[in-house]
């Protein structure tokens, strides 16, 4: 399997994840069973996790290795924020906090700690075209990553980012589902939120069979008293966790995934493109592939008609010229 086909297999596993946890945002995991039973049919298109991917992936096409949180922030100010018009629709609060802050006239670190929502997983949901363009090396990926996350997030928000990128480098060097894993750990702390709740979920999937897996994985990372489900040491863990219940298969580890609720969208984005980079193009189910459509721009207006298939092609073709 070529770095081509893992960066296919990784962006289109994180649009079928993000479309087929659209509809189960927010909702606990009996309301999904009530509904649906179990999630396994895309029903519409992807969030902003797909726009954002997409996003992320053309800084790097553009800077490569050389990507600086200034680069970032001025494609902010001549992509984004001209085209935002009005609301916009679906962003979260990290980058809904970071376009004001950028229009004010602040520059990084700053806008990602004038907000107070730095902790988000807005910077895990586009994490994998750094893990894409950084095959074999976790660590540089976390540091690419890092570049961008100082635009819009500040400590576990970006320490949600490394991560997600860390555990897709690793899958995209073919590493199986505990090592991606293990390599998401070796780009944080150990003594984070992020890493505690991820080291959960590792022994919650370890220790709990099949049948109280959706409890244990909920006590092992969420927050039940917070108001909303986007906190990235949460959404890291449950993705984490997923990919391991899954096997690193896909299917099975985006279904599980989007099962778990709180931030379904997210969580299936970041177990798809985990388990994507693993398995490949051919791993991600045909019935799902042949859903995603090129991006709307619903969110992102800049990304419009853009295919996660021809993104990955472009990070891809920008790997190898660079060998």
């Amino acid at each position: 399997m070529n770095h081509r086909d893992r960066a296919r297999g990784c962006l289109l596993g994180l649009a079928a994840g993000d479309a087929l946890g659209a509809p189960a945002e927010n909702l606990p995991p009996s309301e999904i069973r009530r509904r649906w039973g179990r999630l396994t049919e895309i029903e519409g298109g992807g969030t902003d996790d797909t726009e954002y991917a997409i996003f992320a992936a053309s800084l790097l096409v553009r800077h490569g290795h050389a990507l600086t949180s200034a680069d970032v922030a001025a494609a902010y100010r001549r992509e984004i924020i001209p085209r935002v018009t009005g609301p916009m629709r679906g962003a979260g609060f990290s980058e809904l906090g970071t376009v004001e802050a950028l229009r004010r006239g602040l520059e990084p670190p700053l806008t990602g700690l004038v907000h107070s929502h730095g902790w988000s997983d807005g910077l895990a949901m586009r994490a994998a075209p750094y893990g894409i363009f950084c095959p074999g090396d976790p660590a540089e990926a976390a540091r690419l990553i890092e570049q961008d996350g100082l635009v819009s997030a500040s400590g576990e928000g970006i320490l949600g980012g490394r991560a997600v990128a860390g555990a897709v480098a690793a899958a995209m060097g073919g590493a199986p589902a505990q090592d991606a894993v293990e390599a998401a750990l070796s780009v944080i702390p150990a003594d984070s939120w992020t890493s505690r709740s991820i080291r959960r979920a590792r022994s919650a999937v370890a220790a709990t069979p099949a049948g109280g897996l959706e409890e244990a994985l909920h006590g092992a990372a969420v927050v039940h008293d917070y108001p909303w489900t986007d906190l990235a040491p949460e959404a890291v863990a449950l993705a984490m966790g997923a990919v391991l219940a899954g096997g690193g298969d896909v299917e099975a580890s985006v279904t599980f995934g989007v099962s778990l609720g709180r931030d379904a969208d997210t969580i299936g984005a970041i177990a798809g493109a985990i388990a994507g980079a693993m398995c490949g193009e051919g791993g991600v189910p045909e019935r799902w592939a042949a859903r995603i459509a090129p991006a709307t721009g619903k969110c992102l207006p800049v990304v419009a008609g853009r295919h996660v298939l021809d993104v990955a092609d472009e990070l891809a073709d920008e790997l190898a010229g660079g060998l």
